[in-house]
């Protein structure tokens, strides 16, 4: 896993350009920190002459464009830290290099320099805030830091290592907290697992490898085991699945598996260690299944806190109702504003040819009038049809059906802003949920073809 931070670089009071950015890259190369300048690698720059070169588009920036900004940022630094022993320094710059080109989009020229003098490995990535081009300079956007988090995480992903779980606030441990110990109940499970897992004959056997380990065992009607400084026993019943004296037999018999035990875990946690294990598996999954796309997915999975392949179908299934619940209601409002303005011009005709119609009927429907005014009486008659079809025992009036045409405009544009969201989160919860099962379905594929081998 790592952590990245985003920090502007400035002028410091009473130095020079030219002594400020010699200063913080002469910082990042110290040969202490990177192996004697072995771990620093650049991009459209020399690390020999960096500052120079930095200075130099800066200048051409100055010429081309004529404008200086006070409090001027020379150039900009992202940190990247990595977790203690997951990573080499060769890696780390590699990943520090790939960070730096895709956030950049080479537009930038940039240097990677790996510090080694810490527990955990580290990259200094400088880059220079004005574009090699010397027309623009790099915009300090909103939540950019974040943006950088997120690039980095699926690059980490992408090169299979871990990455930070975040948890909800209500979750977090503070600091002052020490970690909970392993309860008597958790130790016993643990141990059981140990035993099946040096495949015991029977359960005579499964027994005696537990009194081995520390554990005594009592037999009645039901077995319980206790640990060390356990002052009573626990019974095998109270334990959860898996472990309970029938699912142990099961297990040592191989008729069962600890599945259940394995569906409880999160998601996140046990594909992310499909990536990560780097055996014999690797390049099938490098083959099988693009690392980029579950990247991507892993990051979308956490950011939403599904834990579980239940609670993403369940998410999948939601989504898809709230979006076709929305795409009705808007149709609704579709149609009635629709039949308002069908109304409104039956409404104009059946005024203006209401007193045409009038002298037709006082007539006594003369043909001799019909024939002279056949289109207005024809157009009244087409009204009076319209309002029967459309249920109307009584004629609205117009400024109530142009209030009511505005109010569903009105809500119509609500919904539509809510519909896209909708159907993006839709797309997106059915785009994890196809390659999580697509990943997890190679993953069965593999075993089953190890079970074969080891047969």
């Amino acid at each position: 896993m790592a952590t990245t931070r985003l920090i502007a670089m400035h002028i410091n009071k009473g130095k020079t350009l030219a002594q400020c950015i010699k200063a913080r890259t002469d910082y990042s190369m110290n040969p202490d920190k990177t192996d004697d300048g072995n771990y620093i690698s650049s991009y459209e720059c020399d690390p020999v002459t960096v500052d120079e070169e930095f200075l130099l588009t800066k200048r051409e920036y100055l010429q081309k464009v004529g404008r200086k900004q006070k409090k001027d940022i020379i150039a900009y630094q992202i940190r990247q830290s990595f977790k203690p022993g997951e990573i080499t320094p060769e890696e780390a710059n590699k990943i520090g290099y790939e960070l730096g080109m895709r956030f950049t989009k080479g537009k930038h020229a940039f240097m990677v320099c790996t510090h080694t003098d810490k527990p955990h490995i580290h990259n200094h990535i400088i880059f220079n805030s004005t574009r090699l081009d010397a027309t623009k300079k790099f915009k300090n956007f909103w939540f950019s830091g974040l943006a950088i988090q997120r690039l980095s995480d699926i690059i980490c992903l992408e090169n299979g290592l871990s990455v930070i779980e975040i948890k909800p606030y209500s979750m977090r441990t503070k600091r002052t907290e020490f970690p909970k110990r392993d309860s008597f109940r958790s130790n016993i499970c643990n141990q059981i697992d140990i035993s099946i897992s040096k495949n015991p004959k029977d359960f005579d056997e499964f027994l005696s490898l537990m009194a081995k380990a520390g554990f005594e065992y009592k037999r009645g009607k039901h077995i319980s085991f206790r640990g060390k400084g356990q002052q009573r026993f626990i019974r095998l019943r109270s334990l959860e699945d898996g472990y309970k004296e029938d699912d142990i037999r099961k297990r040592i018999h191989g008729k069962c598996t600890k599945a259940h035990k394995e569906l409880k875990l999160n998601l996140l946690i046990n594909i992310q260690e499909k990536i990560i294990n780097k055996g014999e598996a690797y390049e099938r999954w490098a083959t099988n299944f693009n690392l980029k796309h579950i990247s991507k997915t892993l990051l979308f999975l956490r950011d939403h806190e599904i834990t579980s392949m239940e609670d993403l179908n369940k998410r999948v299934d939601s989504s898809i109702d709230h979006f076709n619940q929305l795409s009705d209601d808007i149709k609704a409002k579709e149609k009635r504003t629709a039949e308002i303005q069908v109304l409104k011009k039956h409404i104009f005709n059946y005024s203006d040819t209401r007193d045409i119609y009038v002298e037709y009927r006082k007539s006594g429907y003369s043909k001799k009038y019909l024939e002279a005014h056949r289109e207005q009486i024809l157009i009244h008659k087409a009204a009076k049809d319209a309002f029967n079809d459309l249920g109307c025992k009584k004629i609205p009036k117009v400024k109530e059906l142009n209030e009511e045409y505005l109010q569903l405009l009105s809500e119509k544009k609500n919904l539509s802003s809510e519909y896209y969201k909708a159907r993006s989160l839709m797309q997106e919860y059915k785009k994890a949920q196809k390659n999580v099962e697509e990943f997890l379905r190679e993953d069965s594929k593999y075993d089953k073809e190890m079970n074969k081998v080891h047969r």
